[in-house]
């Protein structure tokens, strides 16, 4: 019998910040991401069909897991993942790796099954000193972690991978294959302050799929960036094959922030707070105070390390198309009020982003905040850019 393949919404890097009796999971994450309330935003608020959740190795998370499968709010779906009514959630992990000579980086591990988690789990408890937090370092070479992932089923996609704090190209080393067995990367994570264009220009990227995540550290924050894929369910299994493009699946978009959105795009200088001039390709040294007290910025850090002079052509023609998304809460004028108003006429977020007409929005919230949106579904905002740990902004009408 034929499967019939339809988009999905995906996003696939969500972290918890505390469990539901308080115990905390990630320290920097707000206190309302719990597993629960996180599915259930994807699923009445945002519209997203399947979904990441990175912190599902704490064992408090996964007793919470349990609960919410015997009391039949949710169920394991056959072929990989948790569904909760229109949402299938992903069981993921945040890792951090340091190996000798180089910098931290980290690591997002998913799993198929609550019970490979489990075994996952126990595993990494006699090699990290907290099992139970996210993000936390594992005292075992990354290649090792690899293996450990991949031989129960699991994928590995390296996190945000040009950021400067932690990330495998911006901290830790300047070629994937310092670390880890690149054949069997299921995929790389963009991050907030790049895009496919700027990715193009590592030839050893070539051939590895591309996907575009919120790294959530709030339920807002849920489905700023993620992907369109083609899929014949939401499962770890369709994931998978989609990220393989294979039996007609594949990522059909990357939905992300505009480079210059991104907190980290520009080189930044701590000591003046000082973003360097967009004009400059690269800085040493503050150009405004002398300082050498800089954060490198991804731009920067993507032409230090590219070993081809411009975008790749050849490159980009293998790519799904890169949209530039602008996430409701950036536009600027659309408050909780409005956007709750919008919400409660249009059902969803990815219902506004994608699919409600301009006339619709305009009758609901005003030609101008209507516009912008429009803009925003077509990439046309003008935006302002961000760096040295602060967001760029659109830049009103």
């Amino acid at each position: 019998m034929m499967q019939e393949i339809k988009d999905h919404f995906v996003d696939l890097h969500i972290h918890i910040g505390r469990t539901e009796k308080g115990a905390p999971v990630k320290i920097s994450a707000s206190r309302d991401l719990t597993f629960y309330n996180i599915a259930r935003e994807a699923s009445e608020r945002k519209g997203i069909d399947t979904i990441g959740i990175i912190d599902c190795h704490s064992p408090a998370v996964q007793n919470e897991i349990d609960f919410y499968l015997s009391n039949g709010e949710m169920e394991e779906v056959p072929d990989g993942g948790i569904r909760y009514r229109q949402t299938t959630v992903l069981l993921g992990s945040e890792i951090e790796v340091r190996d000798a000579g180089m910098g931290p980086a980290h690591l997002l591990i998913y799993l198929p099954t609550l019970d490979k988690m489990r075994e996952f789990t126990e595993w990494m408890s006699r090699h990290m000193k907290n099992v139970s937090l996210s993000s936390q370092r594992i005292y075992v070479p990354a290649r090792i972690l690899q293996e450990e992932a991949e031989g129960r089923g699991g994928m590995v996609i390296p996190a945000h991978i040009f950021t400067p704090h932690k990330s495998l190209y911006g901290s830790c080393s300047s070629r994937m294959s310092d670390l880890l067995h690149v054949p069997s990367i299921a995929a790389v994570e963009l991050g907030l302050s790049s895009d496919t264009e700027m990715a193009s220009g590592l030839s050893e990227l070539d051939g590895i799929p591309f996907v575009t995540n919120s790294d959530a550290h709030s339920l807002g924050k849920i489905g700023r960036e993620y992907n369109l894929m083609r899929m014949a369910e939401a499962s770890y299994k369709e994931l998978e094959l989609a990220l393989q493009g294979r039996k007609g699946r594949g990522i059909a978009a990357n939905f992300g922030l505009n480079p210059r959105l991104g907190k980290y795009h520009r080189t930044y200088c701590a000591n003046c707070e000082s973003i360097v001039d967009e004009s400059q390709s690269s800085a040493e040294r503050c150009l405004y105070c002398g300082s050498t007290k800089i954060v490198r910025g991804v731009m920067d850090r993507i032409a230090d390390i590219s070993d081809r002079p411009a975008p790749d052509a050849k490159s980009l023609a293998t790519r799904p198309p890169y949209r530039y998304q602008v996430p409701l809460e950036f536009i600027p004028g659309l408050g909780k009020r409005k956007l709750k108003g919008l919400l409660d006429r249009f059902g969803t977020e990815m219902n506004i982003l994608h699919r409600v007409k301009g006339d619709e929005l305009a009758a609901a919230v005003g030609e101008d905040i209507a516009g912008m949106i429009i803009q925003a579904r077509e990439g046309t905002l003008r935006l302002e850019a961000g760096g040295g740990g602060s967001y760029g902004k659109v830049e009103r009408r």
